[in-house]
């Protein structure tokens, strides 16, 4: 048994405060998204894109409207939840060293996509199969990755231009790290704490 994957499942961590900012190697980069390129995808529609954000105005003004979210999503929180939310850092939009949007195109592979007809959400699945490769890869080849998920869908299709019926779905921050933390960071905060397998195994029926 080669455990090289099973290791690189383990060691994939959200991150938002270990990017060093150092330019990733465009052969390092250009493996990431192959390996996100080679996802299963339903009907073999190949639902997605990838938006390479390099412009540090346009990630500045992405920036400014996450940090709007932030805060409107700590208006809602109050005591100790609201404590632990003030310490915890939600993005590295402006330290990592690209940010990679990646998006859902539900006419692709259409009118009749294989698969798709009863389950009208498996093209979106797909492109979260992308991402998954996309973030092993980065982890495999040592460099962090960051989901941020503090925004407004038409916002950030205005800001990078995204055609109508085009759907953002990830806005994810890449580069060099200083290093992978070993507890993912909502737990070293006490927000969350994992699930036992056991817990969430069922046999034959709920």
């Amino acid at each position: 048994m080669n455990t090289d994957l099973y290791d690189v499942i383990h060691r994939r961590r959200d991150v938002r405060a270990e990017f060093t900012g150092e330019p990733i190697p465009e052969e390092v980069l250009g493996r990431i998204l192959t390996a996100a390129h080679a996802a299963p995808s339903v009907g073999l529609s190949q639902p997605w894109d990838f938006i390479l954000v390099r412009d540090p105005a346009v990630r500045r003004a992405f920036h400014d409207h996450v940090e709007e979210e932030r805060a409107t999503f700590a208006a809602t929180l109050t005591g100790a939840a609201a404590d632990r939310f003030a310490r915890i850092k939600i993005d590295g939009v402006l330290e990592s060293s690209v940010s990679i949007v990646v998006t859902y195109d539900p006419e692709r592979g259409g009118p009749a996509v294989l698969g798709r007809h009863a389950i009208a959400d498996a093209g979106l699945y797909s492109v979260c199969l992308a991402i998954q490769n996309l973030w092993l890869a980065a982890t495999a080849e040592e460099l962090g990755v960051g989901w941020v998920s503090f925004y407004r869908e038409p916002h950030l299709r205005r800001l990078l231009g995204v055609p109508a019926g085009i759907r953002p779905v990830a806005w994810l921050c890449l580069g060099p790290v200083t290093r992978l933390q070993t507890t993912p960071d909502l737990e070293r905060h006490g927000w969350r704490h994992r699930r036992p397998l056991d817990a969430v195994i069922h046999h034959d029926r709920w």
